[in-house]
């Protein structure tokens, strides 16, 4: 079976955020694995364990820090590493970044593709759908639970309040995954020791470009802060009639 997980490196969201144009400031950030991610490696592995006979790769697209992050993907149980060199992913949408993962996916035959459902920076859910439009494939996204047997999956994948589907299909098919799906794994020291004698290829992203951009981010700014609440103190029946005002107060000006 081969199998391809992949991931991206974002930025420590406890990390001090400042505006750059159409994108943050890079300089002064700590780097991680995006966290929905994680759980993409974890579940790859989970399966490479089971089957036996697998063969599993993680691919990352960006600049050549990225690499430090692969590094973790490889600890956790990955096969090797394929990185796609580019210093300009963060300025392409997702169309694009899912144009390069599709073409080197293309003719590898893959049986099983993970990715996480969406990016802490971006967010915007897309790529890994995009990849399975792109190669022809069935996908499932935000999945909760997998399950594999003998060439067919079985999957829960979350609805809104709550309800969660039950989902069957087979091989080949793209899945993206949500928090809770598994509790991905600390790498060990052997783990760590053993991943750095592991492939690591890099990749020209220019080979794997094919598409133009279908959406452009025009400006960026933080939200605006919101005003404070207001704290009553007193005698609660006062209190009562006060906060009445105020709702009417309100209503009368959202009217």
């Amino acid at each position: 079976m081969k199998i391809l997980v992949c991931i991206k490196q974002v930025p420590d969201m406890e990390s001090k955020f400042t505006i750059d144009g159409t994108w943050y400031n890079t300089s002064d950030l700590a780097w991680r694995m995006n966290e929905y991610d994680e759980y993409s490696v974890e579940q790859a592995v989970q399966v490479k364990e089971q089957v036996g006979d697998s063969d599993l790769t993680v691919l990352c697209i960006g600049p050549d820090r990225v690499k430090e992050t692969m590094k973790k993907a490889l600890a956790m149980g990955c096969d090797r590493g394929v990185h796609i060199v580019d210093d300009k992913a963060a300025q392409r949408d997702p169309w694009e970044i899912a144009s390069m993962i599709a073409k080197f996916a293309g003719d590898k035959e893959f049986d099983l593709i993970f990715c996480g459902m969406q990016s802490q920076d971006r967010a915007s859910a897309q790529v890994g759908i995009y990849v399975a439009e792109m190669l022809c494939i069935p996908s499932v996204s935000t999945i909760v639970d997998f399950q594999y047997d003998d060439a067919n999956v079985t999957v829960k994948r979350e609805l809104e309040g709550g309800v969660k589907a039950l989902i069957s299909t087979g091989t080949p098919a793209l899945f993206t995954c949500q928090l809770g799906l598994n509790t991905p794994r600390y790498p060990t020291l052997p783990n760590i020791m053993k991943a750095k004698k592991k492939e690591l290829l890099s990749l020209q992203a220019d080979d794997f470009l094919e598409v133009t951009a279908a959406q452009e981010t025009t400006e960026m700014f933080f939200p605006e802060k919101k005003g404070g609440g207001l704290v009553l103190e007193g005698d609660p029946a006062e209190l009562a009639d006060r906060l009445i005002q105020i709702i009417k107060e309100k209503t009368t000006v959202m009217g």
